[in-house]
């Protein structure tokens, strides 16, 4: 299997077209509804799993081909011989349009595709989670939990997703989840389906940078005023930016950027908030590293990958005390506060800045807790847990991994 993430392969042309389809016996031929494209401009940390995971199959010699949204410039590709295919109505320019073109052109497409696949695995979305797809595929189906937020979204937009959700999380008897907390949020709503806690990787990169103790404060991540938290951050900012030496560095893109960038207006905290747009790969390692610290404001997340690539170049994270945070900022390596308390972020991001040692100590910590997260060992087992999912496949080809405990580390499974 190969361990490369540091650099992408060539694309290959459609006609080269990757992996032949029915390969040899043992090899699975996997459709995946991954909704969100990694290419796509503000596309989120699960995308990037999704490719990360795929790409080892494929190394490995199975066929995985990706159903994702359209959006402007989206084309069918071939990308480190994972199969990329847009689905949508016209370019897809809004959020909305996405939506619409990817729930309405999935069914079909799902039809035509499925007499070439063993497998579908399900990626939950954005706003309703599931549309349920072990009731429609027709095919062993198993679902890839990285977004568990319907309530919240029900709450914004004053739409039952909540229960849209619930139904298709039932539908599902086979679940891989991204963390602990969310393995224990969908057990709570289908407590017969069988779930395995699988996490996220590292991109080695984040190792290869030299840590060093900056004067910025950093937020990585999508701007999505509610689930992120951004609200929450720059209230935080504006009672701590008089006694914080650097600036609040904010870093990605997202639906909410207008939003987030006015209210820094009125505020008046422009002088001490600097927007980068969006950063990846070895650049935002660097900048990471630059920083003093990282902070990861968000009122959900289903695992928190940026806390992990913080830690690994060297920079501690301050983030609220949520479960699937909890799991990736453990003691010694970072700090967690109250959840949703800006005041109580404001005065930890204050006292950690202004304390050197602690934040080296905290750093080389880190630093080894990240080492953990290795995204063939994550494979290895998300390949297990796929072939667990199609019932004709001879036992003896996987070794099947039950759930994690609580308190077990990422990329390991433990009998409950």
């Amino acid at each position: 299997m190969s361990a490369a993430t540091g650099s992408q392969e060539p694309e290959t042309s459609a006609a080269q077209q990757g992996p032949a389809i029915g390969g040899p016996s043992g090899r699975l031929r996997v459709l995946h509804l991954g909704f969100e494209d990694p290419r796509m401009p503000g596309a989120g940390g699960g995308s990037v799993r999704t490719h990360e995971i795929n790409k080892r199959l494929v190394a490995d010699g199975h066929h995985v081909t990706v159903l994702t949204t359209g959006y402007p410039g989206a084309v069918e590709r071939w990308q480190d011989g994972v199969q990329y295919v847009p689905l949508g109505f016209g370019q897809g320019r809004t959020k909305l349009s996405r939506l619409l073109g990817y729930v309405l052109r999935l069914p079909g497409e799902v039809r035509r595709r499925r007499s070439t696949c063993d497998l579908v695995v399900e990626d939950f979305f954005a706003p309703f989670s599931t549309m349920a797809a072990p009731l429609w595929t027709r095919k062993p189906t198993i679902a890839v939990v990285q977004w568990l937020h319907a309530k919240d979204k029900s709450r914004q937009y004053g739409l039952p997703f909540h229960l849209v959700e619930r139904v298709g999380v039932r539908a599902h008897s086979r679940m891989v989840a991204v963390s602990c907390g969310t393995a224990e949020a969908l057990q709570a709503l289908n407590q017969r389906a069988h779930i395995d806690v699988i996490g996220n990787g590292l991109d080695p990169r984040a190792l290869e940078v030299r840590p060093q103790l900056g004067r910025d404060v950093v937020y990585i991540g999508r701007l999505e005023m509610l689930c992120k938290g951004l609200d929450l951050l720059l209230q935080a900012w504006e009672r701590a930016h008089q006694d914080v030496d650097g600036d609040l560095v904010i870093v990605g893109a997202g639906p909410d950027e207008e939003l987030v960038r006015r209210m820094v207006r009125d505020s008046g905290l422009e002088e001490s908030i600097r927007f980068t747009g969006w950063v990846d790969g070895a650049d935002k390692f660097q900048l990471l590293s630059n920083a003093r610290l990282a902070v990861i404001p968000s009122r959900h997340e289903t695992f928190g990958l940026v806390a992990i690539e913080a830690l690994a170049t060297g920079t501690p994270t301050v983030a609220f005390d949520i479960p699937c945070l909890r799991e990736v900022v453990p003691s010694g390596c970072g700090w967690l506060v109250e959840p949703f308390d800006a005041a109580s972020l404001a005065t930890e991001i204050v006292l950690r800045y202004n304390r050197p040692k602690e934040l080296e100590d905290a750093g080389r910590t880190g630093r080894e807790f990240a080492t953990r997260f290795d995204w063939d060992a994550l494979a290895s087992q998300q390949t297990a847990a796929y072939r667990a999912a199609i019932p004709m496949l001879p036992a003896a080809r996987w070794k099947f991994m039950p759930i994690m405990r609580k308190e077990g580390i990422h990329g390991s499974s433990r009998t409950p």
